[in-house]
């Protein structure tokens, strides 16, 4: 594989249905992007109703195969930047501890590995959250563990940490004016 013309936005999904639609929303607002598909974000695309269909500019990259093949694509210079949006608390665990065993969390350690930074929206940030699950409004209350995995996670080397679909926008808005900067 060769080094693309244009390199990527890398969009992980993963299962958490937090600001899910939101951050679907979002990819559709990115050219020259790749959107990484785990198996629970399957399941919530379905439960949500969502469909894949992005435009010719943008690639979709299904959890299929047990090592997670796609992330081979960082060590060619193929990503300019890795976002996990929403980031379930499972996947902010794994990426604390280093755990790379699903297409999520071997996403984020090969952006590290290659020194590609991360937007990791993580789901679980405050003791007491609202969130739209496919019901309407629910309360969740993360766990201490929880809390501490997103503290943990924000001091990671290239990797940006927001706790809100308004950070989210701006991270993403920064980095695009970074990147207009290196061009």
């Amino acid at each position: 594989m060769t080094r693309p013309e244009t390199p990527r936005w890398a969009w992980v999904l993963t299962g958490s249905g937090h600001f899910f639609v939101e951050s679907f929303e979002l990819i559709h607002t990115l050219t020259h992007c790749d959107v990484f598909v785990s198996k629970a974000a399957a399941e919530v695309l379905r439960m949500y109703k969502l469909k894949l269909d992005f435009p010719d500019t943008m690639r979709v990259l299904h959890d299929k195969t047990a090592s997670s093949v796609p992330v081979g694509s960082f060590y060619h210079g193929v990503y300019h930047t890795v976002v996990i949006a929403p980031a379930t608390s499972n996947t902010v665990a794994k990426c604390v501890v280093g755990i790379s065993d699903t297409l999520a969390t071997n996403v984020y350690a090969q952006a590290g590995k290659c020194r590609v930074p991360s937007i990791v929206f993580a789901c679980d940030t405050a003791p007491e959250l609202e969130t739209m699950a496919p019901g309407g409004l629910v309360k969740v209350y993360p766990r201490r563990i929880d809390l501490e995995n997103t503290a943990k996670l924000k001091t990671f080397e290239r990797t940006q940490v927001v706790e809100s679909l308004a950070e989210l926008r701006l991270a993403i808005a920064h980095r695009r004016e970074a990147l207009a900067g290196d061009g």
